[in-house]
């Protein structure tokens, strides 16, 4: 057993939402009890304690969308790059990186992914993957990154015709092959989906083969009406609306998960909404690439289940909150809305979105839910509990104060030293990959 303690426990759990000082038991990969933490060392004495000293324990945080692919994209600059416009953005910078990913790239862009989340308390993450250059193997690649250092995973391949018929088609079967194994497999560590890019990439015949592939294995994960071309392609060539296409193909459902979604009418929203489908919203990258706002409070008002993600342009999720906030007010003119919007993404939907593929709960601190946990180090200067931990995460929270990470039980991160790899190696793997990478990019 494992014993995380002397902190001051978050739960996330209405029933029992605040211990001012606390410990949580771990019982293998679930968590068994949570009380003070003299009565649960009293009750359990052979177990390993952890002491936070007075940090703040709470459920690990979940990214649920991201794009492991643009992991040693940090700081690159690719020559005679000027995007005027979105798609001049994913052909000059992202779809040129992924065309020239490789395995080994693709696992040193998982192995930095997965290493930048643990430092900073996200426990699982919903990734899209592409890597037009290798394609086959790449899931599995990712797979085994994740699971030596430990991290949650549903992972996708993002299927596109940009790169020709043969490319669609191979990135169609890495996804089928992937979701077969997942099925069998059935293990919470590491789900399936099955990935689309946008929908000016995808031809009507190719979602009929996606599906056909995915024969109802899983729910699709596939970007829509991140900018306007979408809605201008889906008009001119199929006279019809971006998510009426998705719905007459089958794309649409309970599992199926639609990144950004900027784009849409009030009518779309419904047809989201009365298909149960999910959605999420990205906002630092739709600001970068200057695509605009989702209507996240239009979704919540129509019932959608929104989620809140990164697009891999960060992997702090506290950061993310927090612009999330900011935009949501920016774009309505009002300083009063989004509050509960934005935490209840990040701290409510996002553990609903996983308890879809998930067996046993996660986002929450309870007796028999997974045990994912994140320990941060905050010493408030103002009055601190339950009933105003939120504010206090939008304004005094870091991604960057996480000491401990603890996922499906395992200790991952401990005093901000991460215990389930050799770090240095896989730095130095993972900067050959960068370098490589970038000759390539910049001959």
């Amino acid at each position: 057993m494992l014993i995380i303690g002397s902190g001051r426990i978050v739960t996330r759990d209405e029933a029992a939402p605040w211990y001012p000082e606390g410990a949580v038991a771990i019982d293998g990969q679930v968590i068994r009890e949570l009380g003070p933490t003299a009565d649960l060392r009293a009750k359990y004495p052979e177990a390993e304690f952890v002491d936070v000293h007075g940090g703040i324990i709470m459920p690990g945080l979940i990214n649920a969308h991201t794009h492991i692919y643009s992991g040693l994209a940090r700081g690159l600059s690719i020559r005679g790059h000027d995007p005027r416009t979105f798609y001049q953005v994913l052909d000059g910078m992202w779809w040129n990186i992924d065309r020239h990913l490789d395995l080994e790239g693709t696992r040193a862009s998982a192995y930095a992914t997965i290493l930048e989340c643990i430092r900073n308390g996200v426990t699982t993450i919903f990734d899209h993957h592409a890597s037009y250059r290798e394609i086959t193997g790449s899931l599995f690649a990712i797979r085994d990154a994740a699971r030596e250092l430990g991290i949650r995973a549903c992972l996708c391949y993002e299927v596109s015709e940009r790169d020709g018929m043969k490319k669609c088609d191979e990135a169609i079967e890495e996804n089928a092959n992937f979701a077969r194994w997942a099925a069998a497999e059935n293990d919470d560590m590491i789900k399936a989906m099955f990935g689309g890019h946008a929908l000016f990439t995808i031809s009507d015949a190719t979602f009929d083969r996606m599906a056909k592939a995915n024969d109802g294995l899983t729910g699709f994960h596939i970007h829509v009406c991140e900018g306007s071309t979408d809605r201008l392609d889906s008009w001119n060539r199929y006279n019809t609306r971006p998510i009426d296409r998705l719905k007459n193909h089958g794309i649409l459902g309970p599992k199926t998960i639609l990144g950004h979604c900027i784009e849409l009418t009030d009518d779309e929203l419904d047809v989201i909404a009365g298909t149960d489908t999910m959605c999420v919203t990205n906002p630092e990258s739709n600001m970068g690439n200057a695509v605009g706002v989702a209507p996240v409070l239009k979704m919540f008002r129509k019932g959608i289940l929104v989620g809140l993600g990164t697009d891999a342009y960060t992997h702090d999720m506290l950061e993310s909150l927090k612009v999330e906030l900011i935009i949501q007010r920016h774009n309505a003119g009002l300083p009063n809305v989004g509050w509960a919007e934005s935490t209840g993404m990040l701290f409510r939907n996002n553990a609903a979105m996983c308890a879809r593929y998930l067996s046993r709960p996660v986002g929450v601190l309870k007796p028999g839910a997974l045990a994912d946990i994140a320990v941060f180090d905050y010493k408030p200067f103002t009055p601190f509990d339950h009933t105003n931990i939120d504010g206090h995460m939008i304004f005094g929270f870091q991604g960057r104060m996480c000491t401990h990470t603890v996922i499906n039980g395992r200790l991952l991160m401990k005093d901000r030293k991460l215990t389930a790899c050799d770090e240095a190696a896989l730095h130095q793997r993972i900067l050959e990959a960068s370098e490589r990478l970038w000759r390539e990019l910049n001959p």
